[in-house]
């Protein structure tokens, strides 16, 4: 087998010269694949001779078979031989390319493969440093009152009616025409009065109630519910109120502040969660600057990017985002249900997102290769270790078990973090 090449930026033509007696071969095994498809009489149905099915089938009957065979086998021995070669798609044979004669076959192979970058300015440039947003006080009282709040208990009272903002315990039953529905029914819920937590109306409703009223609540389902049974549907619940809770705050003093901190007084507190505040504003503004540099340098490359790469990672993110839906029980399916959203439609809406992460990857990685940047492998062991610590796995047996794909994921996180340095260090951000 002999081959050219011919590449015009991400697509590769490859064209394969078979001779005489590599075609017979393939040819023999593509009868041997197929002779139990035929019955003649006179033969056990796969033992008929090939000259004979080719007699009365024709000389071609296996042609196409054996083509596929050559084009399977000698397309994986050209990239063996090739290890440069990266296919982002799977090959296509050219069947226009297709001849064949008594000295053998030649055919071609269509083949996309990673883009050429033409990579623009990435060392000496000069970022304009973003200034950290001010503190002000009304948030770090506004982050104390989140605290408070997190640390309020609620008491039991038996004085009064029902209030806003109170946490009641209740029993329900809902009906629609007067038929009880899936899921409307449950006993001893809480249910925080403001929280808007039920439907539309439910909740105002049960202001004014006392413990052991019961009462039935008329409200409305939404027309864009996600039961359609009860879209847009009127319906009766039932409500008996067992219990009501009120919501207790402690007082914003030192006490509170030695209760829930390692301060002994509320103005110490309260300037650590400033001083806190202003780190991680100072920590966005960097973010953002190091954004800022990579989008630039990222933005002034050349590359023609082939629709298969971006379909690729739309194809990862569509998966991605079934796996989010998920943890929240719902599948691909329902949403589309709930939505009146389609895949085109989902699709489409990631084709910008998946185009500015291959272009970022392709960037990368040619900048990496050029300036020769590898793997430290204590820091890809370290991640490796780290992973598996957070994954509650034995060190020694996940890192046993690793695959040679599995450690390349860990190696690139290092040669990118590694390129990330090497960049914020040939650059100014001032």
């Amino acid at each position: 087998m002999k081959y050219v090449t011919e590449k015009n930026n991400a697509k590769l033509t490859v064209t394969f010269k078979v001779n005489a007696t590599e075609w017979e071969g393939a040819m023999q095994k593509a009868y041997e694949q197929n002779k139990s498809k035929y019955s003649v009489p006179g033969f056990r149905k796969g033992h008929t001779p090939r000259r004979v099915l080719e007699n009365m089938y024709g000389k071609g009957l296996f042609f196409e078979d054996a083509l596929y065979i050559c084009a399977q086998e000698y397309y994986s021995e050209f990239l063996d031989k090739n290890k440069d070669v990266q296919p982002v798609a799977r090959p296509v044979i050219d069947e226009k390319s297709v001849k064949a004669n008594d000295k053998g076959v030649t055919f071609a192979v269509d083949v996309v493969v990673k883009p050429d970058v033409e990579l623009g300015q990435y060392t000496g440039l000069t970022i304009k440093k973003s200034k950290p947003a001010t503190v002000k006080a009304a948030e770090v009282d506004a982050e104390v009152e989140r605290i408070r709040e997190r640390n309020a208990r609620f008491v039991e009272i038996t004085d009064r009616a029902v209030q806003q903002g109170d946490e009641v315990n209740l029993d329900y039953s809902g009906s629609v025409d007067g038929v009880k529905f899936e899921g409307g029914t449950a006993e001893k819920q809480t249910l925080v009065i403001g929280s808007h937590t039920f439907i539309e109306g439910f909740e105002d409703q049960l202001v004014g109630m006392n413990i052991g009223e019961t009462k039935d609540i008329n409200v409305t389902f939404p027309a864009e519910y996600h039961a359609e049974d009860l879209k847009g549907k009127a319906a009766v619940f039932t409500v008996k109120i067992n219990a009501i809770r009120v919501k207790e705050l402690p007082e914003l003093d030192d006490e509170f502040a030695k209760d829930v901190s390692e301060f002994s007084t509320l103005k110490e507190y309260k300037d650590d969660i400033k001083k806190n505040m202003k780190n991680e504003r100072a920590k966005e503004a960097e973010i953002k600057d190091e954004n800022t540099l990579m989008e630039t340098i990222i933005s002034s490359a050349q590359i023609d990017i082939p629709k298969e790469m971006i379909d690729e990672q739309i194809d990862d993110f569509v998966e991605d985002f079934k796996y989010q839906l998920m943890y929240q029980g719902l599948n691909i399916d329902n949403y589309f249900k709930y939505t009146n959203n389609t895949m085109e439609s989902l699709r489409a809406n990631y084709t910008e997102r998946a185009e500015k992460a291959v272009r970022t990857r392709l960037v990368l990685e040619e900048i990496a290769k050029k300036e020769n940047l590898k793997a430290d492998p204590a820091v890809v062991d370290a991640k490796i270790k780290e992973y598996a610590v957070q994954a509650g796995i034995e060190v020694d047996k996940f890192t046993a078990q690793l695959t040679p794909d599995q450690r390349v994921y860990f190696e690139n996180q290092a040669i990118t973090e590694s390129l990330i340095e090497f960049l914020k260090k040939s650059n100014t951000i001032a």
